[in-house]
């Protein structure tokens, strides 16, 4: 195997985050065939003991990646000091603390729909990031009607704290007395992105569901449900 870099191997192992590798290794932490590792440093995992505070570094888990259907309430993180409900509660007993199961990505807590779990930080890069293109598919309930004019200006991007958005596809499907649902399919994934613009445009969401991410989609998943994908899927 190739050398890499440590707080990278220690990531893959589920042990932590990289970013909270960084900081072991900061602290001394962190020991490469008995001596201190510092940040920077690489190691083969073929080759090379790997220990943190003293204890072995626990081999990497198999991959795994699920599709949940996120119920509204639940948070998108492994843990929360209040106590709320997150989505590593609703998986079985056997990975919420072992697997290194994170979510890829978010969907805020008032939302539902398509959410990815892995412990593949290869693939949590090539779903998260950009250039990778990865679309996401929403129906959105919102108030009102809006008019063609204000679905056109949305298409193009509605600037948000004064930074430009980029294009999104939209498209009304169905109206109701009061409200209206809408397809909503964008590459790109600020905080709150669609209900922030709908409240600037005056048609706030009522509900909002993630039906698709990239090629994966929702399907007949129930909520709080989840289902393995294969890296097959997710291409």
């Amino acid at each position: 195997m190739a050398q890499e870099r440590l707080q990278k191997l220690i990531a893959g192992s589920g042990l932590c985050s990289r970013r909270q590798a960084e900081t072991l290794l900061r602290q001394g932490q962190v020991q490469v065939n008995g001596a201190v590792a510092t940040l920077g440093d690489q190691a083969d995992l073929g080759v090379d003991l790997i220990a943190i505070a003293g204890h072995p570094l626990p081999a990497p888990p198999a991959p795994l990646t699920l599709l949940l259907h996120k119920p509204a309430g639940v948070l998108c993180t492994c843990s929360d000091p209040q106590g709320r409900p997150t989505v590593i509660d609703l998986l079985p007993e056997r990975w919420r603390h072992q697997s290194g199961l994170h979510p890829v990505g978010r969907l805020d807590a008032d939302s539902r729909g398509a959410l990815l779990l892995s412990n593949d930080g290869g693939l949590t890069l090539r779903l998260t990031h950009p250039r990778y293109g990865h679309r996401k598919t929403y129906r959105v309930w919102v108030e009102g009607h809006p008019s063609s004019d204000t679905l056109e200006y949305w298409r193009r991007g509605v600037p948000l704290d004064g930074v430009a958005s980029a294009p999104v596809e939209l498209r009304p499907l169905k109206r109701s007395r009061h409200t209206t649902l809408l397809e909503v399919i964008m590459g790109e994934g600020r905080n709150r992105q669609i209900r922030r613009t709908a409240d600037l445009l005056g048609h706030p969401v009522r509900d909002l569901l993630r039906v698709a991410i990239g090629p994966v989609a929702l399907g007949t998943l129930q909520e709080g449900q989840w289902r393995c994908l294969h890296p097959d899927q997710l291409t």
